[in-house]
């Protein structure tokens, strides 16, 4: 009788901590259900507008007075040095006005984005080449690593003794001045990647082309968007040292010629509106492609949180 007692009793205490353990396991499970909740809630306008929207334009304030300060105040009183924000503004209104201002921006950003595409498409195998293989390393890597310290502006010369003043020049200078840039990060990337997913991949048959696409590569994003970024600036760069350096009627308005254009007409205030245009296009480039990639790189990999 006493034995089926104890038997009872264990029973009844086995029953207790399986109880338990599922209400331990289902508060886990809450709480992950909660964390994931939390991760893909849509934030709230207004913190958007006070954290992200509101920064920018409380500093593009900040520098708008500062800037009608040294006018007003006469610390600056030369306006051939430094013109006021309305005169400034009286230059984009009347370029937006005649239908030139969407022209000078589309000049150079379609170029801009043409030659990048194509910088893309050299220096990405070209990156792999020289990470994968040993030689190609050794005979090539350093003169890459030279190449991307190398100012851009110094290849706009040769351009266009090569190729004249053409848009072919154009493209030839943003190429020598973002390939190098890419593939060097896609090289950094590579050369960052954990070798146990290197030999996993291999277990798996991964090997060549099939495992560069589905091991090498995917591992090396961050390093490889890292690298692109980059590039895309050095193309921006290289665009507006051949813009302001070959500017001809022939290859129309963009932005880098209208600052040349700005200059040899003594007027500061085109000089400014160029220069304003040309920051706009980089920011704007940035914010609508390259950050987006960059988030959604880092929150497929658990380095950011949504929201």
């Amino acid at each position: 009788m006493a034995s089926t007692e104890t038997k009872s009793t264990d029973t009844r205490t086995g029953d207790d901590e399986q109880r338990d353990e599922a209400q331990r396991l289902a508060s886990v499970e809450a709480g992950l259900d909660a964390l994931e909740t939390g991760v893909v809630s849509r934030t709230p306008f207004r913190q958007t507008f006070v954290h992200k929207i509101l920064p920018p334009i409380v500093a593009i304030a900040v520098v708008i007075v500062v800037w009608q300060a040294l006018i007003t105040f006469k610390i600056v009183d030369d306006p051939t040095k430094l013109p006021s924000p309305s005169d400034v503004g009286a230059e984009f209104q009347e370029a937006w006005l005649e239908g030139r201002l969407l022209e000078y921006i589309w000049t150079s950003v379609s170029r801009g984005l043409l030659g990048f595409v194509f910088a893309l498409a050299i220096g990405t195998p070209l990156g792999l080449l020289v990470a994968r293989v040993k030689f190609v390393r050794a005979a090539i890597g350093p003169i890459l690593s030279g190449l991307q310290s190398l100012p851009s502006v110094a290849w706009v010369p040769p351009a266009v003794l090569w190729l004249g003043l053409n848009n072919s020049m154009m493209y030839a200078v943003i190429l020598l001045g973002a390939v190098p840039s890419i593939a060097n990060g896609l090289v950094s990337g590579i050369d960052q990647v954990p070798p146990l997913f290197l030999r996993a991949g291999r277990t798996m048959g991964a090997t060549g082309l099939k495992g560069a696409w589905h091991i090498v590569l995917p591992a090396a994003l961050p390093g490889y968007l890292a690298g692109v970024k980059q590039g895309w600036a050095f193309s921006w760069r290289s665009l507006m040292a051949a813009e302001i350096i070959a500017s001809s009627p022939d290859l129309g308005i963009g932005l880098g010629a209208l600052l040349e254009n700005g200059r040899n007409a003594s007027s500061m205030s085109m000089v400014f509106e160029a220069i304003i245009l040309i920051l706009f296009v980089g920011i704007a480039i940035d914010l609508l492609i390259f950050s987006p990639l960059e988030r959604q790189v880092l929150r497929s990999r658990g380095l950011l949180v949504k929201g």
